[in-house]
């Protein structure tokens, strides 16, 4: 049941009005834990090797790690402070070794192929990476006074299992969220119409956008060696593309899920291609990630020697800042995939990062008015850099494999000498026009459509990002059409239906559409 599914469509209204209209205030979260387990066993793993037991340990592993959470939040808040940093450690490693069980296992046994085949079938938990950073945060504000524990279990397992981002966040703080669900929730006319312009915006993004340029993509990163360097260039610059659309579509509909119950939940991007720095790139990009890794990484690490290490309540000696950097995007790539191609990409953006504060420190701190050809000039680099980067980050995600396999290193190297070679356009038009067809419909007509299509939906979705950076200053996402003209307005509602709709035929006209390609983090 994926939010671009037919069945969320009906799932999520459905919910809302339960749980706004015929719900007594106290029964509220209970009836929100009761749906968001349904979310999560509706989504269980299915197929070979996942039945019976194998399909109930996800959601029993969920309950225990809400218990868990529940009963060391009550312990760390009684604890006198001296007691405190050992029982946070306590709390973390066995939040971690169940994270890195389900999630890491696979290492291991690629190195045991004597152990048991059930072991190979390690069913991975939806959702675990995000819910288990969201509950690490909790226990560590409760550790340092930041926030009370929660006392009521029906309220932080609401939290941590909320239907809206159990699937691949916002990575929530519960000092945010708890204290909204200690409160009544009533419908709201205006709030709804908010979460359903932000829902139609991501819905747009991911089946009109997002999946129909992985049509493309897929295919060509399917025989890497036999694309020239124009085509190979193509998937790279498609799967950045892809992978934005997909991931703030999905993040825009997990805001229009919580906001369609009152709830307030972080936004995830702010149109980062517009950034001129990684510094800026950080700020806007997967907000709730990098900003978990800045608060309860980084400076913790940075400050080490000022006080104890908010953590562990150990002193130590200083760490380098760039050894920091460093250690926060060595553990963002190993967070995102147990795969070499993952961890050198996090060390990119360390390097990409270091090597901006370098500049810096040579040629001094950039002027905050410059004139626009060189902002420009500054965007184009920081995407050219990004985009050299997301060719590690698509091989890691086995982007034109068969699903659950990834490519290795020697792919994205194979892609990135690619780019140089094969360079005639006629071949580029050719491969890419084979692509469409072999791929898609093995239709003239057809294919010329998807082209349309493409071009039409890219345009709009870049015109909105443009409209939110430039004309409302990366304000509320939904600004850009509730303050347009209303026939400006409602030419955009038109239009986002109708791609939308065209999106989903052009994947055979289902409903099912494709997965988010961070929910398997």
């Amino acid at each position: 049941m994926s939010f671009q599914n037919l069945s969320y469509l009906a799932f999520a209204p459905l919910v809302a009005f339960v749980y706004l209209k015929l719900m007594p205030p106290r029964w509220q979260n209970h009836f929100l834990l009761a749906a968001s387990l349904v979310f999560y066993w509706c989504n269980r793993p299915t197929g070979d090797g996942f039945a019976g037991l194998w399909q109930a340990l996800p959601i029993a592993l969920l309950a225990a790690s809400c218990v868990f959470v529940w009963r060391m939040g009550l312990s760390l808040q009684a604890a006198p402070p001296e007691k405190r940093g050992r029982k946070l450690a306590a709390a973390v490693i066995v939040l971690l070794a169940v994270l890195a069980v389900f999630k890491y296992f696979n290492l291991v046994l690629a190195v045991l192929p004597f152990a048991p085949g059930v072991l190979h079938r390690l069913p991975f938990p939806l959702g675990i990476s995000f819910y288990t950073f969201a509950a690490l945060s909790y226990l560590i504000d409760v550790s340092r006074g930041d926030m009370p524990a929660e006392k009521r279990f029906i309220n932080l397992a609401a939290f941590l299992s909320f239907f809206g981002t159990i699937t691949a966040g916002p990575i929530c703080r519960a000092q945010k969220v708890l204290p909204q669900l200690n409160e009544e929730h009533r419908f709201d006319a205006v709030r709804t119409v908010r979460a359903l312009q932000l829902f139609a915006l991501g819905f747009f993004k991911k089946v009109a956008v997002a999946d129909v340029l992985m049509m493309y993509v897929s295919q060509v990163f399917a025989d890497i060696p036999g694309h020239g360097g124009p085509a190979l260039l193509a998937a790279t610059l498609g799967y950045t593309f892809y992978l934005y659309f997909d991931f703030v579509g999905y993040s825009q509909m997990a805001r229009a899920s919580a906001l369609l119950l009152g709830l307030e939940i972080p936004e995830n991007f702010k149109t980062p291609f517009f950034a001129t720095n990684f510094s800026g790139f950080w700020s806007r990009w997967h907000i709730s990630l990098s900003s978990w890794l800045q608060d309860y990484l980084f400076t913790p690490l940075v400050w080490a020697d000022a006080s104890k290490l908010p953590l562990l309540g150990r002193k130590i000696t200083r760490f380098s800042p760039v050894f920091c950097v460093f250690c926060v995007f060595f553990v963002s790539g190993f967070w995102h995939g147990n795969t070499l191609p993952f961890v050198i990409w996090g060390l990119l953006q360390a390097a990409y990062r270091v090597g901006e504060e370098l500049l810096h420190q040579k040629l001094g701190k950039p002027k905050k008015k410059a004139p626009a050809r060189q902002m420009w000039a500054k965007r184009l680099g920081v995407f050219l850099l990004w985009n050299f980067s997301m060719v590690f980050f698509a091989m890691g995600s086995g982007i034109g494999q068969p699903e659950g396999e990834s490519y290795g290193v020697g792919q994205a190297f194979a892609i990135l000498k690619g780019w140089f070679a094969g360079w005639s356009p006629a071949r580029f038009a050719s491969e890419s026009w084979q692509a469409i067809l072999g791929g898609f419909y093995n239709n003239t007509l057809m294919g010329a459509a998807w082209l349309v299509m493409l071009a039409c939906t890219l345009a709009l979705a870049f015109w909105l990002d443009w409209q939110r950076n430039f004309q409302f200053k990366n304000k509320s996402e939904e600004l850009v059409l509730t303050a347009q003209k209303p026939a400006v307005r409602w030419a955009l509602y038109y239009a986002l239906v109708l791609f939308s709709f065209a999106g989903l035929v052009m994947q055979n006209g289902g409903f099912a559409g494709g997965s988010f390609a961070y929910g398997g983090f």
